[in-house]
């Protein structure tokens, strides 16, 4: 006989297994005293919980709030040892499926709806893995599990419609809390951003005051040592900057006391003088 690479075989001698595992290759028997079983030893998947036939409810369990999930989930898994996998469990593939789900429905019922639908898938999947695993090496199947996937989870189709109603207000829900929590970023971003602001601008303002204030000082003193110095001059000169800065901005009208001496009133129109140039032009036309 010829096991190939993917399978392992195993040779009974009076129907009772041999200890020796037959290898891929080419290999001799006596038969009908002796025999062989081969067994596949590439991963292998095991679907559960999808309907068959007329097994319409094969995948509902109970959580643990009491609400009805329909779980359909796979098994990836290798053969380790073919002589225990073959006559140390009946029907292994069988026996691993049942296993399976009851670790599942055992996992799930411990859980809420939520974990199961959205938020702990992984976790669940990783632990029912490991207990899958713990209770077929108490079997001494000879099997390594590799993978737990959850691949589709759905309320009963008699209350699908209030479920996805449920689930599309939850997601309208974390929607708006979201938007929420984006537009009180935005805002206590803005408002730090005008606190800053105004907090520049305020030190900005409290230093041109102060060197205004300085500039002032140094201004003071600077002529008070010079009023020190001369004081008769120093106020003199004080008189006529203030004046200049006065008479520089104000019409002025200059008079010469001494025309009035041959005992003639001089006539000054000053309202005239004062307006403005165009105004007195209309006036004359």
């Amino acid at each position: 006989y010829t096991v190939q690479p993917d399978e392992r075989g195993v040779e009974t001698l009076f129907g009772k297994p041999k200890e020796e595992v037959s290898e891929p290759g080419l290999h001799f028997m006596l038969w009908p005293i002796e025999n062989v079983e081969i067994v596949n030893v590439n991963e292998q998947q095991q679907k559960i919980g999808t309907a068959t036939g007329g097994q319409q409810n094969e995948g509902l369990m109970l959580t643990g709030d009491q609400n009805i999930v329909n779980v359909e989930f796979s098994v990836l898994f290798s053969v380790t040892n073919p002589r225990s996998y073959i006559y140390n469990v009946a029907e292994p593939g069988r026996t691993l499926t049942q296993v399976a789900d009851s670790v599942m429905r055992e996992v799930v019922g411990r859980r809420p709806a939520q974990d199961i639908f959205r938020d702990n898938r992984q976790a669940i999947a990783l632990e029912v893995k490991d207990a899958l695993q713990e209770t077929m090496d108490r079997y001494e199947a000879g099997v390594s599990v590799n993978t737990v996937s959850i691949e589709d989870v759905s309320p009963p189709r008699e209350v699908s419609s209030a479920f996805d109603e449920v689930q599309r207000a939850e997601q309208d829900e974390d929607k708006m809390l979201e938007q929420a929590n984006q537009y009180a970023n935005k805002i206590r971003g803005e408002a730090n951003g005008q606190a800053a602001q105004m907090r520049e601008a305020a030190a900005a303002y409290k230093n041109q005051i102060v060197q205004e204030a300085l500039g002032e000082s140094q201004r003071f003193l600077s002529v008070y040592e010079q009023y020190v110095k001369a004081p008769e001059i120093t106020r003199k000169r004080l008189y006529l900057e203030t004046m200049e800065k006065v008479l520089s901005s104000s019409k002025k009208v200059i008079t010469d006391t001494n025309s009035s001496a041959n005992g003639v009133l001089p006539i000054l129109p000053l309202n005239d003088l004062t307006k403005p140039k165009d105004a007195t032009q209309g006036e004359q036309k």
